[in-house]
């Protein structure tokens, strides 16, 4: 499983952390990846695997296996490589592509649509690589991220999105077909299932209004 960063998934977290999820779930046959990273050091505020250790893994007496993106790399290409090569030895891959394929990933999406790190308008949209690094101009920063051959690749792939300032752009991810303008909406797994659970505060503009 790829586990998504940010505010949005901590609450989930800290849910299977408690009971009954950190006792009914067989933990020590699960293997935890991450969607994406940001170029940060692991004990670093804005760390997603410090995230994760700390909303999840600290609570659970049988702690699953977890391989966070290497940010002690040399550089963020370097870091990319590593964890392809992490991905393709504990993931099985889709005998016809050789992509690793992932049980289950979960993601998250922003007001302007992007998840993961893949983010409008920047070069990893293009990437053939299951893993890429990406340099955000909007936020001045690096990022590692799985990539939409990997994440297309996968068994089942849930979303996770919240907030009224999300509204409009899911309205528009959920109703207007592929964009690259949304990244969110070129998530598609092509022999895969693919859920959406949102608040009623992100789903106001959907058709069939909050309740749907």
């Amino acid at each position: 499983m790829a586990l998504a960063g940010g505010n949005t998934p901590r609450r989930l977290y800290r849910l299977l952390a408690g009971p009954p999820y950190a006792l009914s779930i067989p933990w020590d046959r699960v293997r935890l990846f991450l969607g994406d990273e940001r170029w940060v050091p692991v004990d670093h505020p804005d760390s997603n695997a410090r995230m994760v250790r700390e909303a999840l893994l600290a609570g659970l007496l049988e702690a699953p296996a977890f391989f966070p993106m290497p940010t002690d790399a040399e550089d963020p290409e370097q870091a990319a490589r590593r964890y392809h090569e992490c991905l393709v030895r504990e993931v099985p891959s889709d005998a016809g592509n050789g992509v690793p394929r992932l049980d289950l990933v979960l993601l998250g999406m922003g007001d302007d649509g992007h998840t993961a790190s893949l983010f409008p308008g920047t070069p990893v949209l293009d990437a053939s690589e299951p893993v890429a690094a990406v340099f955000v101009p909007r936020l001045d920063s690096w990022r590692l991220s799985l990539t939409l051959p990997l994440l297309n690749a996968a068994r089942h792939v849930l979303f996770l999105v919240t907030g009224a300032d999300k509204a409009a752009t899911l309205a528009r991810v959920l109703g207007d077909g592929p964009r690259r303008t949304l990244p969110a909406s070129l998530v598609r797994p092509a022999d895969g299932e693919l859920e959406w659970h949102v608040d009623r505060e992100a789903a106001a503009l959907l058709a069939g209004g909050p309740g749907v």
